[in-house]
């Protein structure tokens, strides 16, 4: 199974050997420089936003009292719905030269073109923004967790010795927190990497965007599985930085008391502060853009939702419902396999299968169309040496391929909530299921499924949102006139119909509202139980 689901990586890395031709020269002499070094502005900008957004209002949620503390501690993760891409393509429209923002600025002052400044939208700042202000849900989340798992004891010692709260937070909270917020920036570099959507609409030269010029417009897939191959390499280089830091940063509570902390209470300049500083990221990045794209969907839901919108509907689900169920019954055989077989060679093997989630989706894409491309090629000789008849691109030019690739993408995700509830179950349950004759798969589907059916149903939700949002992936992959939700929404907005893309958009952010309002829930029953004890 690994090996199988190792395919697309291992076929970008074998490109690595194959003769280089001159689209690759042509590449290396003229824009490969830039990718690289906007590639690492990009994360650099993106990860420094995102770390500064996410551990403060992490702090002040979980160790401060202040106005709207309380519901801040969930609306901070509604940016998680909203893709890079979609806001992006909404702040352009409201933001740029004929938007109505700048349209009213010229109408008050009488100013024309040049008269005044006003920032680009469609720039690397603008991206950096765009990223940063979806992203930061993942340090915010691990940071938040991380510091309510501290222990208390620790907390009150540093009062003892005259620590005011920024001391704490500087000289003992962070180092604590160090490995988790480490982990969250990991995954934000790593989307960040991953995005094709805000880049292209922005046109920035970066890796994905490169190998999509040089796939499409070159016709060189040679030199595109370089391509890939390159940001491979930037992705491998971030999970070695974020093992490194977690390695390196053991620290440890000394105490296993888990009494209630006595939060700071912010009043007067301080509270208000705090409270500015958990409303500014939330309404630029959900609120805001939320609200410009439910207006233009008022003004455009009676042209656009028809029968080709409900076929888009009916795509997308068809998509992510079987991408969803198949990675959910994959992650339970993995699952299933590495609890009843621990060995070195289990183990190896599932993390070789679930390493998907690093790469990027145009990567990824590129893995699976080189080789599904020569099995067809295969396939369609054997037919018509044998039967005289064509078999035609039965694996390239379907929705095999599609899922295939969501499938390597999105294993890792029900993978780490499937060992999460299997984690829960006794062992002796386990045993005593095999004491009374039940097969191991018996076992599996009678005992453990039961019990961890919020487990499966979040793995289920949370792959079936992902594959709604990805992008890059199906644009490559899709079959002839096969459109998705994201694609279409893409398509529109680089038509410059921003209005025409909302009601797509609106569909988008609406089904990824569920998992995480799921998952605030289950981060607000944890702070109950943990003030319970």
């Amino acid at each position: 199974m690994a090996l199988i689901l190792s395919v697309p990586i291992l076929t970008i890395v074998s490109s690595v050997f194959e003769p280089t031709g001159d689209n690759w020269q042509h590449l290396k002499d003229t824009v490969l420089s830039e990718y690289i070094g906007n590639s690492l502005l990009l994360i650099c900008g993106v990860g420094s936003c995102a770390l500064l957004i996410g551990v403060s209002t992490a702090w002040l949620t979980a160790m401060c009292r202040f106005p709207g503390k309380n519901l801040f501690v969930w609306l901070l993760l509604l940016p998680m719905a909203m893709p890079a891409y979609i806001v992006a393509y909404t702040y352009t429209g409201m933001f740029d030269f004929a938007g109505p923002v700048q349209t009213a600025i010229r109408d008050w002052t009488g100013w024309g073109y040049r008269d005044y400044y006003f920032p680009q939208i469609r720039s690397m700042s603008g991206a950096i923004a765009m990223l940063s202000l979806v992203l930061y849900p993942y340090v915010y989340l691990l940071a938040r967790s991380t510091f309510l798992e501290q222990s208390v004891g620790v907390m009150e010692v540093s009062r003892t010795l005259d620590c005011g709260p920024w001391t704490v937070f500087y000289r003992v909270a962070l180092p604590l927190a160090r490995p988790a917020i480490a982990a969250g920036l990991s995954l934000v570099l790593m989307e960040t990497l991953a995005d094709y959507g805000t880049v292209s609409y922005f046109g920035l030269g970066v890796f994905t965007t490169g190998i999509f010029r040089t796939w499409f417009g070159l016709g060189d897939y040679t030199a595109a599985s370089k391509m890939a191959a390159v940001l491979l390499l930037f992705v491998f280089a971030l999970i070695i930085l974020e093992r490194v830091s977690r390695n390196k940063a053991q620290y440890h509570n000394s105490s296993g008391k888990l009494t209630r902390f006595s939060e700071y209470r912010l009043q007067g300049f301080k509270a208000w502060g705090a409270f500015a500083t958990c409303s500014i990221p939330l309404f630029l990045g959900f609120l805001l853009p939320a609200a410009q794209l439910f207006l233009w969907a008022l003004e455009t839901w009676s042209d656009m939702v028809d029968e080709r919108f409900l076929e888009l509907i009916r795509n997308s689900f068809l998509l992510g419902f079987g991408a969803a169920v198949i990675s959910v019954l994959l992650a339970l055989f993995l699952g299933y396999g590495k609890r009843i077989l621990p060995g070195k060679t289990t183990i190896v093997s599932i993390r070789t299968a679930s390493i998907g989630y690093a790469v990027p989706g145009t990567v990824i894409a590129v893995g699976v169309i080189i080789p599904f491309a020569w099995l067809d090629g295969r396939i369609d000789s054997f037919m018509q040496s044998s039967i005289g008849i064509s078999s035609g691109l039965i694996l390239s030019g379907t929705i095999v391929a599609v899922m295939f690739a969501y499938v390597v993408r999105f294993l890792a995700v029900s993978l780490q909530a499937v060992e999460s509830g299997l984690g829960k179950i006794k062992p002796s349950m386990e045993v005593a299921a095999r004491s009374l004759g039940c097969r191991p798969l018996e076992t599996l589907f009678k005992i453990h499924i039961p019990l961890m059916k919020s487990s499966t149903l979040t793995a289920l939700m949370i792959v079936f949102v992902d594959v709604m949002k990805e992008l890059p992936a199906t644009m490559i992959l899709r079959p002839f006139d096969f459109n998705t939700l994201a694609v279409r929404a893409f398509e529109l907005a680089s038509d410059e119909r921003l209005a025409d893309s909302s009601t797509a958009a609106l569909t988008i952010i609406f089904v990824g509202l569920a998992p995480v309002i799921y998952l605030s829930k289950i981060i607000s029953q944890s702070r109950l139980e943990q003030g319970n004890i």
